[in-house]
């Protein structure tokens, strides 16, 4: 797989905006049950109206959650530094296997950029575990099958 060291600004811009996107989505999601709250607010009143209103809040409890988790892995993202080097696996961590490429920093879903194909996965995700700490050379299984690390950048 030939991948260069250039390629870890742009997985980091990717995580970046993964990250603002999920957050502004939350945000607005949010809006729109403030705003559903205070239209419910001036209709008929009644045992309706209540559990409209008492839906309305845990939806927003949830989300507000949700905007917290969200903001703590911004939080996560904002902490890693991107070395150009490294010997060990690490957060900010471009991992080359003998069969995919891993940005170690948040989950984030597959990068695409022509035909290559990298996972930003999160340090505590299954495979992020395994690969933190290991050096160039060494192996590793997972979802049954043995893999090398071919490359850190």
């Amino acid at each position: 797989m030939n991948i260069s060291l250039a390629i870890k600004h742009e997985l980091r811009r990717f995580c970046e905006s993964f990250a603002e996107e999920r957050i502004c989505r939350i945000k607005n999601t949010i809006d729109d049950l403030n705003d559903s709250l205070n239209s419910e607010t001036k209709s008929s009143a009644g045992d309706k109206h209540e559990t409209g209103r008492a839906m309305i809040q845990l939806e927003r409890e949830k989300l507000g959650h949700r905007l917290y988790e969200a903001e703590k892995v911004r939080q996560v993202l904002n902490g890693i530094c991107t070395p150009d080097y490294a010997t060990k696996v690490g957060q900010g961590s471009l991992v080359i296997t003998s069969d995919s490429a891993y940005y170690i920093a948040i989950s984030a879903g597959a990068f695409k950029k022509g035909s290559t194909q990298i996972y930003c996965v999160s340090a505590a995700s299954p495979i992020g575990k395994i690969l933190l700490g290991k050096s160039e050379g060494q192996c590793f299984d997972f979802n049954k099958k043995n893999s090398c690390i071919e490359n850190i950048l």
